[in-house]
């Protein structure tokens, strides 16, 4: 059997040389960047895991046997340095093979995977030293031959000529801007240049391997790993049908991961720069290195924090409107009319009990603090800031796209085709996970297998089935909440203590927001689970699709989580609890809940405040800080336990690949965006409801920079440079909840808020055309007489005197002829909400194509800067190939001219009439062997073909 054959190789392994080896590294930290020669540099690394090593150390006669799967020495060093120190204990490690014949085929296939790497021009160095912690790493370099070569092939641009801008009033002015800048700009060297030099954009042209002086330095380091992934991607392995890269290889546990290395964080290079720039809190208040991200992590990772920063920078107006709203709700609260009846005790409002048999009656005036908290957020000026809010979402998505087109512009992504790994490497892994027969089978011939609707029917099928199935559970949790709501009110309500029952309200709505946050918190880490396995087993045809379906889904599921309690809330609660006399009970024992005196827009705001900030600090200070540290300590002690203990690590310091190796792994952007999209929406959905959002996001935002800044440098192994032009779906899904919260806010203040039923009693029922008498207005009566049996309270401190209850609704009083139906009042308010609705959201929508219509995509001096640089390559164009045909022309004509002379020394020597000279056949002696010309450029390759006469040739030369 191939996999179980054992094969020795002995080494012999000097501790001392080791030791020595790891101090002379030590002594320059960039050696820790480069293969054992300090030379050739390490653009990217594999990991592998191999087995536990048993060992036996004495005499030279008792050797140490260790069981590995990773390179050797040479011998004979080794061999002579156990000469020269015969009384020291020697070592020897024996590789004897691995018992487990999945452990042979992982060794088998990784032997052939490198030498595929070799094949294709890259360099590989493996472990020489012990392992204690049972992970042996390969390091790879791709050599100049193989950077240009793959260059040319990915197409990959270099800046080639500079620009420098033209003076004038525009460049005076944003000279003006960059000094006013300054203290607000990172002291990074590339952005010091901008900001000094008049250079604004570089040409960028497809790499070409010619002229190349520094090709050391000539790519850097994100470039280099980005060149040695993609060969990583596509080299292929007989062993594994034919098409499985490093991703497949991972997932099959062949290797444990693979990723490029940090750079030191000795001396003044990016990541040092990024961390002291970038990376701390101190640097709140500083612009982002864009262009410096970019380049160290690549255009996907710039792409993302660019997009931050100016969803950050934008909050910054709509906090100050927020706050202008709030402070003017403040403000007026002591001259608001409704808030001063309420509070009013002489009014002497007599309310209905909020509850069977335990509750009393009560006064409204002991909900005066309600009221007037109420009118902080429920004022005219939320209606304008509703619809600034809905203009601001607009106007950020078109400066987000301007700021998008000038970042395509300088880093040259205009024209960048979409980056695809296409479907068959993707769909052979989830075969060989999922184990399917036929899939395999088909791998085995070597062909492309592709899947049919039947395939993917029973995914499809899974996926509807499993997402209405996690819906209803976020619904079931929401109305668990519910559930405890009524049952702790009517618990508390029953307690003989006054200052419980007093403070009901205020103790259910905190503690039933802090348990739906709970709720949140959970299963938002089991949809993202959820999300993934449904994703997988649609089996995408691409990576990007896999990507884009894996979003739709996670925010789906997490949309739903979020604000399912905050829909309820809203929309629903109070709705259908009945009227006095005819409540809506759930399990026939307890009332369903009803608003507070002063309306549910007080209570949605104290759930949107509470699920807002506390869904951003736990995840801020636990998943991101926390989590993070907690897995990487869980992970140490793994391999601790894994290693075995009678071996003891080489002394020295660790070279960066363990460094990075210890590391967090890179999972992808998706929690970071998915976590700014849910406060995106908190911030625009329900901002009617809670004006001081855009505040608290901001406060969120500048600290989640520093932090993510601080994760990406510090905490997580470095990614790939993968390059993208825009943010993909993101976008999309922003775009769609920008017109959702315009729908939202509409119902918000139609519905949620008294806002309409205010203006509607100041223009049709008020005497005065004020707003006294509103309070009175919203009351309907209700005869006590009228109560079930055994809902009546059975105890009221109020008097037995007591006729008539208020309760808050439009409708008849029981001396109607028509008793508790809905009044004409209720019609009215109902026509006039639904009117604003329509109102609202067609104003908005429409002041929003307007904004969109105003502003262009693209900045004026993006596309001037355009449209001279196509006049200037059409320049260069015509140029190159002025040269190219006056090169052609003076080749002709030197040609012409020796042909010429060689026809007149033949005619010479053999004296030939001239009739002999026309085209047909000649003797061998009397005509001379046909001259290959050179070619000069390629088109001359399809204007002219080959001819053996030379009059041809001069008939050809001619028409030239």
């Amino acid at each position: 059997n191939d996999a179980l054959r054992p094969w020795v190789h002995c080494i012999l392994l000097s501790p001392v040389q080791v030791a020595n080896n790891m101090m002379d590294m030590d002594q320059d930290p960039r050696k820790r960047l480069c293969f054992a020669d300090g030379r050739r540099k390490v653009d990217y690394v594999l990991v592998y895991h191999y087995r536990k090593r048993s060992s036996v150390r004495g005499s030279p006669s008792q050797h140490r046997l260790s069981i590995i799967s990773n390179g050797s020495y040479p011998l004979g060093v080794e061999e002579k340095d156990q000469e020269g120190r015969k009384d020291e204990p020697a070592e020897v490690v024996v590789d004897v093979g691995p018992p487990d014949p999945a452990d042979g085929e992982k060794i088998m296939i990784r032997e052939e995977f490198e030498g595929n790497l070799k094949d294709a021009g890259l360099e590989i160095e493996h472990d020489k030293e012990n392992k204690a912690h049972g992970h042996a790493f390969i390091r790879l370099h791709a050599p100049w031959q193989v950077l240009s070569r793959e260059a040319e092939f990915l197409k990959i641009k270099v800046p080639t000529k500079k620009l420098r801008e033209e003076k004038g009033l525009a460049a005076t002015m944003n000279e003006v801007w960059r000094k006013l800048n300054q203290p607000f700009q990172p002291k990074v060297p590339h952005q010091e240049n901008l900001g000094n030099s008049r250079m604004s954009h570089c040409y960028f042209w497809p790499f070409c391997r010619y002229n190349i002086k520094s090709k050391d330095t000539f790519f850097d380091n994100a470039t280099r790993s980005r060149i040695v992934y993609e060969i990583l991607r596509r080299t292929a392995c007989t062993r594994t049908c034919q098409t499985m890269g490093i991703t497949t290889l991972i997932a099959n546990g062949v290797y444990d991961s693979a990723f490029p290395l940090h750079d030191v964080t000795e001396g003044k290079n990016d990541r040092q720069l990024l961390h002291d720039e970038w990376a701390r809190y101190g640097a709140f208040y500083k612009y982002q290195p864009v262009d410096l991200i970019r380049k160290y992590f690549g255009e996907k990772i710039g792409l993302y924090f660019a997009w931050l920063g100016v969803y950050t920078q934008l909050l910054i107006p709509a906090s100050v409107v927020g706050i202008i709203v709030f402070f003017y709700g403040w403000a007026t609260v002591e001259t608001n009319i409704p808030s001063q009846e309420m509070c009013d005790e002489d009014q002497n409002f007599t309310m209905c009990p909020l509850c069977d048999r335990a509750c009393d009656y009560w006064h409204l005036s002991t909900a005066c603090g309600t009221a007037r908290a109420s009118h902080l957020f429920d004022n005219p000026a939320t209606v304008f800031f509703a619809i600034f809010m809905s203009l601001w979402a607009a106007m950020f998505l078109e400066h987000w796209k301007r700021r998008q087109i000038s970042l395509n512009y300088s880093w040259d992504l205009t024209g960048m085709e979409e980056e695809e790994v296409h479907s068959h490497t993707y769909i052979v892994t989830l075969c060989y996970s999922l184990l399917t027969s036929v899939c395999l089978d088909s791998c085995e011939k070597n062909e492309i297998f592709k899947l049919t609707w039947r395939d993917r029917l029973p995914g499809y099928l899974i996926n509807i089935s499993s997402i209405l199935f996690m819906f209803g559970v976020t619904c079931s949790a929401v109305f668990s909440v519910i559930i405890y709501r009524i049952t702790i009110s009517a618990l508390m309500a029953m307690s003989s203590d006054p200052e419980v029952k007093s403070n009901v309200r205020v103790t259910v709505t905190a503690t039933a927001v802090i348990i739906n946050l709970v709720v949140i918190l959970i299963l938002d880490e089991i949809y993202g689970m959820v999300a993934a396995w449904l994703t997988e087993l649609e089996i995408p045809k691409t990576e990007t699709n896999f990507e884009e379906r894996l979003i739709l889904k996670a925010f789906l599921l997490k949309f739903m989580n979020a604000y399912a309690p905050i829909f309820y809330v809203a929309f629903f609660k109070g709705r259908f609890a009945g009227r006095p006399g005819d409540y809506v009970y759930v399990f026939n024992d307890y009332r369903m809940e009803e608003c507070a005196p002063g309306g549910c827009l007080i209570e949605l705001c104290i759930q949107l405040s509470i699920i807002m900030l506390g869904k951003q600090l736990i995840q801020n200070n636990v998943f991101e800080i926390g989590i993070p540290k907690l897995k990487k300590l869980c992970r140490t002690l793994k391999d601790k336990e894994r290693a075995p203990k009678e071996i003891v690590e080489q002394p020295g310091r660790r070279q960066q690949w363990h460094l990075d190796y210890d590391l967090e792994p890179f999972d992808g952007l998706t929690p970071e965006y998915m976590e700014m999209i849910i406060q995106f929406g908190f911030v625009s959905l329900f901002v009617a409801s809670f004006p001081l959002a855009p505040l608290f996001a901001l406060l969120n935002n500048v600290i989640e920079i520093r932090l993510d800044a601080k994760k990406f440098v510090t905490e997580l192994r470095r990614p790939d440079a993968i390059r993208a032009k825009d943010i993909g779906i993101w976008y999309n899904i922003l775009s769609g909840l920008g017109k959702f919260s315009v729908i939202i806010n509409a119902f918000v203040i139609s519905f949620t808020s008294d806002f309409i039923p205010r203006l509607v009693y100041q223009y049709m029922y008020s005497e005065t055309g004020t707003m006294h008498g509103f309070i009175n207005h919203t009351l309907s009566y209700f005869n006590v007489s009228n109560f079930k049996p055994g809902t009546v309270p059975s105890i009221s401190s109020l008097g037995k005197d007591i006729t008539f209850c208020r309760y808050k609704d439009y409708r008849e009083p029981p001396w109607s002829t028509e008793p508790y139906q809905f009044s004409k009042q209720y019609w009215s308010v109902l026509a006039a909400r639904l009117g604003f609705v329509i109102l609202f959201q067609n104003l908005v929508i429409t002041m929003s194509m307007l904004v969109a219509w105003v502003i262009p995509d693209v900045p004026k001096n993006i596309s001037e800067k355009l449209k001279k640089e196509k006049t200037l390559l059409v320049d260069v164009f015509l140029n190159e190939e002025k040269e190219k045909l006056q090169l052609i022309q003076s080749l002709f004509s030197r040609d012409l001219t020796q042909e010429q002379q060689e026809e007149l020394n033949v005619s010479d020597q053999t004296s030939l009439p001239l009739h002999q000279t026309q085209p047909g056949p000649h003797p061998p002696t009397s005509s001379p062997a046909p001259r290959t010309r050179p070619r000069a450029a390629s088109f001359s390759q399809f204007t002219r073909q080959m001819s053996m006469s030379p009059q041809s040739n001069i008939t050809q030369h001619t028409a030239v």
